[in-house]
């Protein structure tokens, strides 16, 4: 049990920095989208022509590290539901680990999501070339919803690591 925490934990924090990357590089995706509107705004020829090769390139690899997290995760939350609970019930201090990375990832993500409504606030008015924002909004669909299934997850097996005892008030 120790080593599938161990393992849980460490592909949260995993997450948890891919997120965070990916967050910051859609940051800088909308600093340059916004000097490529005022350029085009103030008819100044367009220094960033890379931009929309490289904002594809970047919603293709967060689609794929997308769906491999996705897959991952899927996967421990069906091992995590059928570890039974009289035979082998999670250390409490773990599974309080366990939770508080949720809750870390899940910040990540409401990070990532920010960083995505700012870009759209600038995209709006972007017509110079067609860009998979709806790769981009997938992604953000997903991992919205991947972090709420994880904070079940880690609450679930926290009721399971405090057992019956905490039902009737004992601790």
């Amino acid at each position: 049990m120790t080593d599938l925490f161990d393992k849980i934990s460490t592909q949260a924090d995993a997450l948890r920095d891919k997120i965070s990357t990916a967050a910051q590089t859609l940051r800088d995706f909308t600093r340059r989208l916004e000097l490529i509107l005022s350029q085009e705004h103030k008819n100044i020829t367009i220094r960033d022509g890379a931009f929309p090769t490289e904002f594809a390139q970047f919603c293709t690899q967060l689609r794929q590290d997308t769906d491999a997290v996705l897959q991952y995760w899927q996967q421990t939350r069906e091992t995590l539901r059928t570890i039974n609970v009289k035979e082998q019930k999670p250390a409490s201090l773990q599974a309080k680990s366990f939770a508080m990375r949720a809750k870390i990832v899940s910040r990540a993500t409401d990070d990532f999501t920010t960083a995505y409504d700012r870009f759209n606030y600038f995209y709006k008015n972007y017509t110079l070339s067609k860009l998979p924002v709806w790769v981009l909004t997938s992604c953000c669909d997903d991992l919205n919803n991947l972090t709420g299934k994880i904070l079940f997850l880690a609450r679930e097996v926290s009721k399971k690591s405090e057992g019956g005892s905490a039902r009737y008030g004992i601790r």
